[in-house]
């Protein structure tokens, strides 16, 4: 089973700081408080929570990124801002993990998230595993996978996942679209990866086991567009940028 959980987005300061670039935000329906993330003296994270499904932005703030993973840390001291890993939440990580290897597919071993803070004396780890794929050749953007490690700990978390869009009726992401110069060998993987759940090849679309799609389109230049499920007349049409992604508000 795969479901969308969350999408890890390098980002300038601005977003964290910058009033005006806040107000965009909560304007269109989307409350947000960048200050009550985590972070470490090399890095620090905002979340923006939408549904079940959030932004986890991060701003790196020293060199070496504070613990924060180090080649998104070395993509963002190069330059990069935009999202670079699409997260998505499965029940049994070994299992996929089992099954990705067995396709020759090159893919982290499942490990607990873990960084560490307070002039590297302590370790915080977080309670789920993660495990990634190769980055993709024609973009710098990855795709990830994600387990809790119990219900009582998703239980837990859905407890910090405020403020949220859902207090607006903007329930959550429903469809993601990457655009980019994807290389046959990116878009191999991506099939080999999602087989079963591919229901076009052209736009190359995948259908996630509660309704959300995913979509690779080929472009020049690498961008996102995400939409959301929204019920509410006061937010429908309005849209966010956040470095190279927008989300839509959509009925």
């Amino acid at each position: 089973m795969f479901k969308l959980d969350h999408f890890v987005v390098n980002i300038n300061g601005n977003y964290q700081k910058d009033k005006d670039e806040i107000k965009n935000i909560t304007e269109a329906g989307f409350p947000y408080e960048p200050s009550w993330g985590k972070g470490t003296k090399g890095f620090k994270a905002s979340n923006l929570w939408i549904g079940n499904e959030y932004f986890e932005m991060i701003k790196i703030i020293r060199a070496d990124g504070g613990g924060w993973k180090e080649d998104w840390v070395e993509l963002y001291n190069k330059g990069y801002r935009g999202l670079i890993c699409l997260m998505l939440d499965v029940e049994d990580i070994d299992k996929l993990y089992k099954s990705l290897t067995n396709k020759s597919i090159g893919v982290t071993k499942p490990e607990y998230l873990k960084f560490k803070w307070f002039f590297n004396l302590l370790t915080r780890t977080m309670p789920w595993r993660n495990s990634y794929i190769n980055f993709f050749e024609g973009i710098p953007m990855q795709i990830g996978f994600q387990q809790m490690k119990d219900e009582k700990s998703r239980d837990f978390m859905d407890q910090y996942m405020v403020p949220n869009s859902r207090d607006n009726d903007i329930l959550g992401i429903n469809k993601v679209v990457i655009r980019g110069p994807l290389t046959s060998k990116d878009i191999n993987l991506i099939k080999e990866v999602f087989e079963e759940f591919i229901i076009s090849n052209n736009p190359l679309t995948i259908k996630l086991n509660q309704g959300q799609v995913i979509i690779f389109e080929d472009s020049e230049s690498y961008s996102v567009e995400m939409f959301t499920q929204c019920k509410n007349e006061n937010y429908i049409s309005k849209s966010i940028k956040i470095e190279n992604i927008i989300v839509n508000n959509e009925v």
